[in-house]
């Protein structure tokens, strides 16, 4: 994560299925330049343990009413996954800040597209499948924002721990979604 925030990036997600996550969260949300949350948040205790921690949003891969009333009674924000546009207006209308786009279909782009053309005040995050080739075309296609998983946290970099290269590959997919380039840690 921390190659991540040396590319630029300031809105960092820490997966509860992930060995001290909460102790992650932690570590990270006393800097005052990032925005860190919690990923794959499933129960109520989790939300409040996780902002408990610091984190100032709530990721779920499921539309989970309790959850996203839970984040807004918390004060942070919620981004619960959705596939269907059913499941992701049931969400915006629970309250859901954003709406994560989970599972990705093997044609993301199209099945944005298609979502968006009836229901284009749903703020969709694609998340799995964006990455540098597409990105830019994601945000064209009315995407609200846009998370790098594997593009950017690949495997093999992490084994050998080069995180060097994890900093570059953040660097050239900020770059492809049109960021500019980060001239100081102090800005957001």
């Amino acid at each position: 994560m921390r190659s991540a925030i040396g590319a630029g990036f300031r809105i960092c997600e820490f997966t509860l299925t992930i060995p001290g996550a909460f102790e992650l969260i932690e570590e990270l949300a006393t800097d005052d330049d990032l925005i860190v949350g919690a990923g794959t948040v499933l129960t109520v205790e989790d939300a409040r343990r996780a902002v408990d921690a610091g984190a100032r949003f709530l990721v779920s891969p499921v539309v989970d009413e309790a959850v996203i009333a839970e984040a807004s009674r918390l004060q942070v924000a919620s981004m619960p996954g959705a596939y269907t546009p059913t499941e992701m207006l049931r969400a915006h209308e629970s309250g859901a800040s954003l709406v994560k786009l989970f599972p990705m279909p093997a044609d993301g782009l199209a099945h944005l597209k298609a979502v968006k053309g009836p229901l284009p005040f749903l703020p969709i995050v694609p998340t799995s499948g964006v990455d540098e080739s597409n990105v830019a075309e994601f945000l064209a296609s009315g995407a609200h924002a846009v998370g790098f998983v594997a593009p950017l946290f690949d495997p093999a970099l992490i084994e050998r721990e080069d995180y060097g290269a994890i900093e570059e590959r953040g660097k050239l997919l900020r770059q492809a979604a049109g960021c500019p380039p980060r001239s100081s840690s102090k800005l957001l």
